[in-house]
């Protein structure tokens, strides 16, 4: 199912939406395969192996975008089709702090240009690598979806780190709406 036209027989079928992302979570269609799309880690998309440098298409592909359980799927009213996804679909490339304390808020902008408040809706979360003690941050931006947070981003991320008790253990973390998340363990 991988052809030049496809990714294009793709983006005709879109609605044309007047404000908001589609609502892929309503469209059902049959599996129609894979086609040959691939999302790096560090938020490039390819393909046919290689990338699509137009912003305005990624974005558009990026709106219909769905995981299916472990699966990823581009999907429209009448096809759905699987897509491969190195890590997570989006990256945080960049983040804005309002206040400070319990009070402060985190705004995220992804590598699509969608725009996420960490919080309660949208929590950050780290997974640390057991062999490499890397961390791999997340913040979930829609349905099952989320988003790498950059490295730069990390790094903001734990010059805003405060020390607070999680489950009776020192955990550095950070505040977003009034919510703490747990970045990693205090470092002795």
């Amino acid at each position: 199912m991988s052809g030049p036209g496809k990714a294009n027989d793709l983006l005709a079928q879109i609605p044309k939406a007047e404000k908001g992302l589609p609502p892929v979570h309503l469209w059902n269609p049959d599996f129609c395969g894979d086609i040959d799309m691939r999302i790096a880690r560090d938020g490039t998309w390819y393909y046919l192996g290689t990338p699509i440098g137009r912003k305005p298409m990624v974005r558009l592909f990026s709106t219909i975008l769905r995981r299916d359980g472990d699966d990823y799927v581009l999907v429209t009213p009448v096809e759905k089709v699987g897509i491969k996804v190195d890590d997570a679909p989006f990256v945080a490339v960049s983040v804005l702090v309002e206040g400070e304390g319990e009070a402060q808020v985190l705004r995220f902008t992804t590598n699509v240009e969608d725009e996420v408040t960490a919080g309660g809706d949208h929590p950050i979360r780290v997974v640390i690598d057991p062999v490499t003690q890397e961390p791999a941050p997340y913040v979930h931006v829609r349905v099952n979806l989320e988003a790498l947070i950059h490295r730069n981003v990390f790094y903001q991320l734990v010059e805003l780190a405060v020390l607070r008790e999680v489950d009776g253990q020192p955990w550095l973390g950070v505040w977003s709406s009034g919510e703490f998340f747990p970045i990693g363990p205090e470092c002795a």
